[in-house]
């Protein structure tokens, strides 16, 4: 007896040619899966993205490098429970003591600073007729601008004198600068009104850029004892330390932590009422944040796919119908019911695995358009394109099943009579 048994790679290809002979149903009957796939992509490619930039360049516009920060607030604020955010409340602010412990336990550290922290407030910044809107002003000590690397396009740093004087002088940041006067090197020596008071601009720091549309060169920094002056002190006072490499950081938090313990007069069963905190503290917790997203995808992704595959089911499920003259003519001729079965499931593969090609390049796509438009980075990474294929196929695998064996059933006699 003549065997109708075929060769993987011809099934392969008489399933592909199947799909191309009908571009426009294969299409429709694929949307479901290309557009899960490419939300799939898009989407974890914007949080990969940002996962890079916040750990590569937020942290050290924020925090600095090799440094930490010793804080009353802790950074992961915004995921605390209610119990431990009324606890915390209740830690008393950070002082000019508690700093000068720290210094004393770190004299190896490269800077020490101290900084206004929240509320951060914000003014107008003015001179003649030129105003400039909402600018953040923080009050530092000089090391802060050594903590946060800033390099400095004109002018100079504050200094000790600037503090212990109570000097009305401020740094701003390039964009302010540029913006009042055209350039940061006329911006040098003027005089511009900050919070009802007169201000001389000492120096204009080198331009960082923006992160998610938030500019990091709308700024002002003023001596702190000039702030404390103006806005009296902040709720939540911050001592940031500098290390001259990462391997120094976890020593010098522990030494912190015991000088802020016994500066405090801590009892050793008592839990800290500070926080230490490094710039992985701001990594992790945007982490933690973007598991909620990875919690929602999978559902989002899920259902897509689910609807994509049962469209695909009945597709295979017509195409057994229209083609039941044929697989009684490959049984006549000696094809089995595994051979009938595997080529289905090969036709249901490919078309499945088309969608997730697809949707991956659409995903890529998005994902382009995404990071040239807008604020968000995208990052596209191996694993999703991976696993966006692995879906599609396992999709064509999984609703081709029922098809494929409904097709091997059938009696040869009935379906060569079929017309």
């Amino acid at each position: 007896m003549l065997s109708c048994s075929m060769p993987i790679r011809e099934a392969f290809r008489l399933a592909l040619q199947s799909v191309l002979g009908s571009k426009l149903r294969s299409f429709f009957t694929l949307l479901g899966i290309i557009v899960s796939v490419a939300f799939l992509v898009a989407v974890v490619a914007v949080i990969q993205g940002m996962n890079a930039y916040v750990k590569d360049t937020m942290t050290g516009a924020m925090i600095g490098t090799n440094a930490f920060q010793v804080r009353r607030l802790p950074i992961a604020i915004g995921l605390l429970s209610d119990e431990e955010l009324k606890a915390i409340q209740r830690r008393p602010k950070l002082t000019m003591d508690d700093a000068e412990a720290v210094r004393r336990a770190l004299p190896d550290a490269q800077a020490i600073s101290i900084q206004s922290g929240w509320p951060t407030p914000t003014s107008d910044i003015s001179h003649r007729n030129n105003t400039v809107g909402d600018v953040m002003i923080f009050g530092v000590t000089p090391d802060y601008q050594l903590v946060l690397d800033y390099r400095f396009a004109a002018g100079e740093p504050l200094s000790d004198p600037d503090i212990r004087e109570r000097r009305p002088v401020a740094v701003v940041g390039s964009e302010v600068a540029e913006k009042l006067f055209g350039t940061a090197e006329r911006a040098i020596g003027q005089r511009v009104r900050l919070a009802g008071r007169e201000m001389r601009i000492k120096g204009v720091t080198a331009r960082k850029g923006r992160v998610l549309g938030q500019s990091f060169d709308g700024f002002a920094l003023i001596p702190i004892s000039t702030f404390e002056a103006i806005y009296g002190r902040r709720l939540t006072t911050t001592v940031s330390v500098k290390m001259r490499n990462p391997e120094e950081i976890a020593g010098a938090m522990d030494r912190a932590q015991e000088a802020m313990r016994l500066s405090r007069h801590l009892r050793p069963a008592e839990v800290d009422n500070f926080t230490i905190d490094k710039a992985d503290a701001l990594v992790n917790f945007w982490r933690r944040l973007t598991k909620v997203l990875f919690t929602v995808i999978p559902a989002v992704v899920c259902i897509g796919i689910v609807v994509g595959g049962i469209v695909i089911m009945n597709i295979m499920l017509m195409s057994v119908n229209e083609r039941t003259r044929e697989i009684g003519i490959r049984k006549a001729l000696g094809a089995t019911r595994r051979d009938i079965r595997r080529q289905f499931l090969i036709e249901s593969l490919v078309l499945a695995t088309l969608g997730g090609i697809f949707g991956v390049a659409a995903g890529w796509g998005l994902s382009v358009v995404v990071s040239q438009f807008t604020p968000l980075p995208a990052r596209i990474t191996g694993w999703s394109v991976a696993v966006s294929l692995l879906l599609g196929a396992g999709t064509g695998v999984t609703f081709g099943v029922y098809p494929a064996a409904r097709a091997s059933r059938l009696d040869p006699i009935a379906a060569l009579r079929a017309e």
